[in-house]
């Protein structure tokens, strides 16, 4: 198992950037794909980005798409999301987490992160 722990978050002007972090510990992290999800207060946790197990693959959601950057750092252990052009509807607490396989579903992600609040005012 591998435990997670994100960071970066904060505030934010729209149009600004931040880069979050997530840093994972335990044995095997190659063995993960990795993903980053969002809640906003009332909503559910939706799925913003995924990376593969060698960083080769990513995939993204529609409404990040060409905005967000995730990229991983096996040597490291570190997962990052680059968000660029921000705006106030991406304003959530941020999570990371691990999976076995490769969804977009949360429900298929065995390992979370506590979560960062990204706040982007107008």
């Amino acid at each position: 198992q591998v435990q997670l722990a994100e960071s970066g978050g904060g505030l934010v002007q729209a149009g600004g950037s931040l880069r979050l972090s997530c840093a994972a510990s335990g044995r095997a992290f190659t063995n993960y794909a990795m993903g980053w999800f969002r809640q906003a207060p009332g909503n559910e946790r939706e799925f913003v980005a995924g990376i593969s197990r060698s960083g080769l693959n990513k995939v993204y959601a529609d409404s990040v798409k060409n905005r967000f950057t995730i990229s991983r750092d096996n040597a490291k252990n570190m997962v990052y999301l680059q968000m660029n052009s921000l705006k106030p509807d991406d304003t959530a607490v941020y999570y990371c987490a691990s999976t076995t396989g490769w969804s977009r579903q949360s429900a298929t992600y065995d390992t979370w992160g506590q979560g960062t609040q990204v706040t982007v005012s107008s």
